[in-house]
């Protein structure tokens, strides 16, 4: 009966010394599994121009804007908002402002969140709390609720699509009061 105690205590004393060399190396594995997500560049205070031909196209401006170079799908993010200026090729602009956005590399994509208002000079203003901008394409889209303002009234829905200039404007689940009469 002793005997059986001592190999059952002997048994327990190393199973417990078991567990705590596997413990201690359970964490250095849990260690080795994390990686740092880290930014591969940051900058503050950006303003960049984009040309192409000698023209200018567009005009990004941000308080911070770290990049995600190295991360398996490569992006771009803007934590503290973007103002953002797009240029036809006739001059007009397209005003573009959101509290965050993030820019995908592989699919020319950005996400823009939070108080996004985008407006140009004929008074057009689209309001949303999401909207992606199609950098390919040049199309906005969107599945939140909307606000759209313009000289010819005020439109409130729930889903729409549009060309950066308003021209082409696709929406779904819409309300509001549109004059006719121009």
């Amino acid at each position: 009966m002793i005997n059986k105690k001592r190999t059952y205590f002997f048994f327990l004393l190393l199973t417990f010394f078991g567990m705590l060399s596997c413990e201690s190396n359970f964490k250095e594995v849990q260690k080795m599994g994390l990686s740092e997500f880290s930014p591969s560049g940051e900058a503050d205070s950006i303003n960049l121009k984009y040309t192409d031909s000698g023209k200018i196209k567009a005009v990004l401006i941000s308080p911070k804007m770290l990049d995600y170079a190295t991360a398996e799908f490569p992006f771009t993010e803007f934590p503290v908002g973007i103002d953002l200026t797009l240029y036809d090729e006739k001059g007009k602009k397209t005003y573009v402002k959101s509290n965050f956005a993030s820019s995908y590399k592989g699919t020319d994509l950005i996400d823009l969140q939070g108080n996004v208002r985008i407006s140009n000079d004929s008074g057009d203003l689209l309001e949303t709390e999401q909207l992606y901008f199609d950098q390919k394409n040049e199309w906005f889209f969107t599945q939140k609720k909307f606000k759209f303002t313009s000289p010819k009234g005020v439109t409130n829905g729930e889903g729409i699509d549009f060309s950066k200039d308003f021209k082409k404007v696709n929406s779904q689940k819409i309300s509001g009061e549109i004059d006719k009469s121009e």
